[in-house]
This record gives C-alpha cells, sequence and structure tokens, in this order.
C-alpha cells in the first residue's frame, strides 16, 4: 500500500511512505518510543490500537516483539469462550485468532531511511533484502517490524534455496512466493505416470516454478509455465534459469492458462477455500475455490485427446468442513471430465503430529492427492 502514516514526535508533525504488503491502511494513533518502554507497556498500547514507531535500539525492538508476541499468545490461551461445535467453526475461530495477533503484532513500527537503511543503533543491513521486496526505494518509509523481519527471512531463503531432489538442485523463493517446503506434492508430480509421449506440457499457476522444473527434468521437452503474479513470473524465471532449464521451460504471463491444448496440464491450486490476509496467504487460500474451479472448467478446452490433467491438491478443506469431496467430484463432472485414477500421500509436515494446533484432528487426517483428470467419454 502506498501511502502517508502520520505522527508528532517532539511537538512537531511528521509523515513518511506507509508500507504494507497486507494493504493495511496507516494507522491513526502512532505515539513513538524507545528503549525507556517496558514490554507491559507497550503491550497495552497494542491493546488500545496505538502503533508505536521504534526509536531506540534494533536490537530491543526485536526482544520487545517477542516479549509482545509471548503477551499476545498467553492472552489468547487465556480468553474463555464455547468450544467450536465443527470444524468449520474452529477454522474460522483460528482464523480470527491470526487475524487478532497479526493485527496487534503490527502495530510495532520501524523507520526506513530512503536507501532502505535502518536508523537505529546496531540496526540490522536489510537493504538488499528490501530492494529484492520492494523495488527501488527513494524515500523514507515507515513498516511494521514483523513485516520487515519477514522480509528479510525471506532475502535469506532467497540466498541459500531449497534443496529439492526431484528438480536435481535448489528452488529459491522470492518474497511473496510460495516456498516449497512441503515435499509430498513435489513427489507426486515426480513419480505420476507421464501420458503417452508427452513433449508438451502446461504449469497452471507456476509460483516458484518448482512443478514446471520437475517435468523438465522428466524429460517434457516443452513446458509453458503461467502466472499472473509478477513476483511469481520473476521467481519462476529465475529458477528455471539457475536450474539450466530455460530452454525446456518458458514463463507465460496468464490469467490460468495459456492458448493451445497440450497432452498434459498440471495445477497445484491453494488448497483451503478462506479469504488471504497477505500476499503469501493467496498460495494457500483460494476464496470460493476460484482457481480450483477456474481449473476445472477450462481444463477440457484445454487438453489434446487422449490428454491428462493433473490437479495437485490437499482434502485439507473437505475434514474443515469448508468444502466436501461430493462438491469437488460435482465441479469435475460438470467440467466434462472424468476421474482416471488417483495417487494419495500422508504430508510429513510437524503441525500433522502436533496435538497442541487447534486444527490437529483435520491435519492429522489430511491427505494430498495427484488426481488424474481425462474427457469423459460420451
Amino acid at each position: 500500500m502506498n501511502s502517508s502514516i502520520e505522527w508528532l514526535e517532539a511537538g512537531a508533525p511528521h509523515a513518511a511512505r506507509w508500507r504494507s504488503e497486507a494493504a493495511i491502511a496507516p494507522h491513526a494513533k502512532v505515539v513513538v518510543g524507545d528503549d525507556r518502554l517496558g514490554a507491559d507497556a507497550a503491550y497495552r498500547l497494542l491493546a488500545d490500537g496505538t502503533a508505536i514507531l521504534w526509536r531506540g535500539d534494533w536490537q530491543n525492538a526485536r526482544q520487545l516483539l517477542q516479549a509482545l508476541t509471548q503477551r499476545a499468545d498467553r492472552q489468547a490461551r487465556t480468553k474463555s469462550g464455547p468450544k467450536p461445535a465443527t470444524p468449520a467453526a474452529a477454522f474460522a475461530q483460528h482464523r480470527r485468532s491470526q487475524g487478532r495477533r497479526a493485527a496487534l503484532l503490527g502495530l510495532l513500527l520501524v523507520p526506513l531511511a530512503a536507501d532502505y537503511s535502518v536508523p537505529l543503533r546496531r540496526a540490522q543491513d536489510v537493504r538488499q533484502a528490501c530492494l529484492e521486496a520492494y523495488g527501488p526505494g527513494g524515500e523514507d518509509s515507515v513498516v511494521a517490524l514483523r513485516e520487515l523481519l519477514a522480509v528479510v527471512s525471506a532475502h535469506e531463503w532467497r540466498k541459500k534455496g531449497i534443496p529439492v531432489p526431484a528438480v536435481e538442485g535448489r528452488i529459491y523463493p522470492h518474497f511473496g512466493v510460495f516456498s516449497p517446503v512441503r515435499g509430498e506434492y513435489v513427489d507426486l508430480v515426480a513419480t505420476a505416470s507421464l501420458p503417452a509421449a508427452c513433449q508438451l506440457a502446461f504449469d497452471i499457476g507456476t509460483g516458484s516454478g518448482i512443478l514446471a522444473a520437475v517435468l523438465a527434468r522428466r524429460g517434457i521437452k516443452r513446458i509453458l509455465a503461467t502466472d499472473q503474479d509478477q513476483r511469481a513470473l520473476q521467481c519462476a524465471s529465475e529458477n528455471v534459469q539457475k536450474l539450466g532449464l530455460s530452454a525446456a521451460v518458458e514463463v507465460i504471463k496468464a490469467d490460468l492458462f495459456p492458448a493451445g491444448q497440450a497432452p498434459l496440464v498440471v495445477c497445484n491450486p491453494p488448497w483451503v477455500p478462506a479469504q488471504p490476509s497477505s500476499p503469501i496467504e493467496y498460495a494457500v487460500y483460494d476464496p470460493d475455490s476460484r482457481m480450483l474451479r477456474g481449473f476445472l472448467g477450462g481444463l477440457a478446452a484445454h487438453l489434446a485427446p487422449g490428454g491428462e490433467g493433473w490437479l495437485i491438491i490437499s482434502d485439507l478443506a473437505e475434514h474443515l468442513g469448508l468444502r466436501t469431496r461430493a462438491e469437488l467430484l460435482g465441479w469435475i463432472a460438470a467440467a466434462g471430465l472424468a476421474v482416471l485414477g488417483r495417487l494419495d500421500t500422508r504430508p510429513q509436515h510437524p503441525k500433522a503430529s502436533d496435538r497442541s494446533d487447534p486444527l490437529h484432528a483435520a491435519r492429522a487426517a489430511e491427505v494430498t492427492s495427484l488426481w488424474r483428470l481425462g474427457l469423459a467419454s460420451g
């Protein structure tokens, strides 16, 4: 969000560009805080909706954020209320709790100079991280410390990359692009039997380019990888180049499908039909299953005769009561498609075995599947 945030400091009005990747409006109530401000007093200000623009030590700001996080989590645990009656209600309560936590912790702000240096004592050098996430600077700005730390974390992931055996190399995620840290869906695409004589494939919503790279490593000569997010397009292009796969993979800006037909069309849409609250969440949450339904609705027109569409999706939404298996099968049939087969795998991520997670029951039952879809006969 490009707008200004205003505050009073030493009795004088000040303003700077406001940065928020989650499109949060500039805060109306802002006070200046420094190392003399204790965590309890800071928490009371945040709970009252007052933002704190930090002017003290950078390391102390990070420690204060940790202390505020502990207080927010403790407050959430001690709140009493009726136990949700359904998994869908539990999910809604969980999202509300996450939203309140994020809103409160996002009220601790730090300044950025025009060159993205942080004008605080013992400040970390975040210039390259900000340049990658925000593009050229040029003016002083203010950002939530929590967002800035996420920008720095994304920069570190981008530097070191994530090893992915199926691509015989590493994937380097960019800020705002989903990282392929859950390998089970990648393994499904790496092991499923390809359609006969498959030399062309479409990868719909490519993100980091991970699945396009897997298909190229499997020997498919040409893959058209689409996305409509500029960060994803840049990320996928860089990953394809670093893996030496530019001759096989072409990254295209498109809303779902490129022109034409292919014997293999692959899509890993967001798995949960809910409203995202930040750019990175668009890879996880798909409002009203729009991308899923768009893929299924357009697949028949883009499948070559005898071709297959691979839908890679988790059934977590079904266990949460947000979508039924009957609905999914109904959308498949209504699109003129038939299920040719399905490969299933169990997620290995830590939350699947974390009993303290409010969504543990659904996560423990979750199955990730590769649905093989073809044109319905008749």
